[in-house]
C-alpha cells in the first residue's frame, strides 16, 4: 500500500510559528523533503530515524527539478512510507504545492496539506504593516515578482494593479523590483505611495527599508537587501514607523532568536 505524502508549509522562519500539527508529523515522519528556506531550528525536530531529503532553490539556482522533487515524493510513498515535504510559508502561496499534489492525485498516492503562515503575512507583522486597515487599505493582492521562464508571457499585468487601491505584497520580486516599480507608475500608481523590503522576515537577521514606490528598487539595492525578501506597497507602509514591534524589540534585546538546540527542548 502507498504511504501518505504531507505537504506542510514550514512558516516564514520563526521556528515558533510553526503549526502544532506540523510539529507532530515531522516526528513521526518516515522522510521529509525539505526546501531551503526551513529554519534550521524546524529541522531538528525531525524524528531521529527519518530520512531528510534536501530538495531547495536558492537565487533561482535549481538544487533538483521539479519533476525530480514529485519523483521523490511518489518513489518514498510508494515503500509505503509517511512522508512529509516541507516548505517554507505555506504549500500553496508560491510554493508549487498545488504541482506536487496533482502528481500526487495522478500517481493514485494519498496526501494531505498542513498550511504554513505564509511569509507576507509574518515579514508585514513584524515590520508593523498591517495589510489591511479601514482607514488606509480595505484589499490586499499577493504576487510574484518570479514567474515560470517557459512562459511566452508575463501573466501579471502590473498596470492593472496599480488601479485597485489595494496593498499589494510581492514574493520573489527582488531582480525584478526595477521593472515593477515603473510598470505599476506607468499603470497610474504614484511614485510617492510607500513601498518597503523586508528582508529575512521573523528571523534574527530580519530588517526592513522603507521608502516610495519610485525609489525603493534603486535604493533598497545600494542598501544591500537581497533574497529573500517580500516587497510591500501601499500606504499601509507608513503605520510602520510606530508599529514596527519586532525591529524595537531586537534593538533593545541582545539575542532575538533562541539556538537550535534551546528552542528544541522548550518547543
Amino acid at each position: 500500500m502507498n504511504g501518505t505524502v504531507y505537504l506542510v508549509g514550514a512558516g516564514p522562519g520563526d521556528p515558533e510559528l510553526l503549526t502544532l500539527k506540523a510539529r507532530r508529523l515531522l516526528g513521526v515522519a518516515d522522510a521529509v523533503v525539505h526546501d531551503h528556506l526551513v529554519a534550521a531550528e524546524i529541522l531538528t525536530l525531525i524524528g531521529p530515524g527519518a530520512e531528510k531529503i534536501f530538495v531547495g532553490k536558492k537565487g533561482g539556482a535549481f538544487c533538483c527539478p521539479q519533476r525530480n522533487i514529485e519523483d521523490v515524493l511518489i518513489g518514498l510513498a510508494r515503500e509505503g512510507k509517511t512522508v512529509v515535504r516541507l516548505k517554507g510559508g505555506d504549500p500553496f502561496v508560491f510554493g508549487r504545492g498545488g504541482e506536487e499534489a496533482e502528481a500526487l492525485v495522478a500517481a493514485g498516492v494519498p496526501f494531505e496539506v498542513v498550511p504554513g503562515v505564509t511569509s507576507a503575512l509574518a515579514a508585514a507583522a513584524y515590520a508593523g504593516m498591517p495589510l489591511t486597515h479601514r482607514a488606509h487599505s480595505s484589499a490586499v493582492v499577493f504576487l510574484t515578482g518570479h514567474e515560470d521562464p517557459n512562459k511566452p508571457d508575463s501573466a501579471i499585468h502590473w498596470e492593472d494593479y496599480a488601479k485597485l487601491g489595494a496593498t499589494l505584497c510581492i514574493y520573489m520580486g527582488m531582480k525584478n523590483l526595477e521593472t515593477i516599480t515603473r510598470r505599476l507608475v506607468a499603470g497610474g500608481l504614484a511614485p510617492d505611495t510607500p513601498a518597503a523590503v523586508i528582508q529575512s522576515a521573523t528571523t534574527g537577521a530580519h530588517r526592513q527599508f522603507v521608502s516610495t514606490l519610485g525609489r525603493i528598487a534603486l535604493e533598497s539595492e545600494h542598501a544591500g537587501f537581497g533574497a529573500p525578501a517580500i516587497v510591500v506597497i501601499g500606504a499601509v507602509v507608513n503605520l510602520s514607523e510606530k508599529l514596527a514591534w519586532f525591529a524595537k524589540k531586537a534593538a533593545s534585546v541582545p539575542a532575538v532568536a533562541t539556538s537550535a538546540s534551546e528552542w528544541n527542548s522548550t518547543a
